[in-house]
């Protein structure tokens, strides 16, 4: 078979699985190629999504591979979620996730702890839109659920690893939390209503 169309059958599969991913195992198994081989069709599948007439991009995180939206295109995406009411996110939901993004795994009620009010609500639709996931549980009384970000959320926020967030600095510490958000998030508000 040649490369050209193992790329093809790559690409669907990479596709069809989606914020699941495939690893390298997975690419080499189905494909019936050796270690190299697979390697090889990744990078140059990687490299034709780096043209500019590419909406998307391949990338390379917990050891699995992804299709996701190019982050220069943001903008245009935001655009399309922003304007469709039912995926914006109150207020509320977009400070939880910045607390869990920064301070993963967490719990809700150290969540809590930082926000100063309940976020039962916001953590039920972070975790109905898959923007984050229970990551086991602590080890202390009643043993509560860890919370950590998805690849969802690297995948929305066009970023390969939790690693490419904006560090806090001490001047963001005396900024007012909306305006922390604004620097986290790099778009407009979204709906208030939750």
């Amino acid at each position: 078979m040649s490369d050209c169309h193992l790329k093809g059958i790559l690409e669907s599969l990479l596709f069809v699985s989606g914020s699941d991913g495939l690893s390298l195992k997975q690419v080499i198994s189905i494909l019936e190629v050796n270690e190299e081989k697979a390697k090889d069709i990744l990078l140059e599948l990687k490299k034709d999504y780096q043209q500019l007439s590419r909406g998307i991009q391949l990338i390379e995180a917990d050891d699995h591979y992804y299709l996701t939206t190019k982050k220069e295109h943001t903008d245009y995406l935001q655009t399309l979620v922003v304007g469709n009411k039912q995926h914006k996110l109150s207020q509320a939901s977009l400070e939880t996730l910045a607390i869990v993004a920064y301070n993963q795994p967490i719990t809700r009620l150290e969540i809590e702890e930082v926000r100063g009010v309940k976020s039962d609500r916001p953590v039920q639709t972070l975790l109905s839109r898959g923007l984050i996931e229970e990551a086991g549980k602590k080890d202390t009384i009643g043993r509560p659920h860890l919370y950590k970000t998805t690849i969802d959320f690297l995948t929305y926020f066009g970023l390969q690893s939790i690693d490419e967030l904006p560090p806090l600095t001490e001047q963001m510490a005396d900024l007012d939390f909306n305006d922390e958000l604004d620097l986290f998030f790099n778009h407009e508000k979204t709906d208030l209503s939750e």
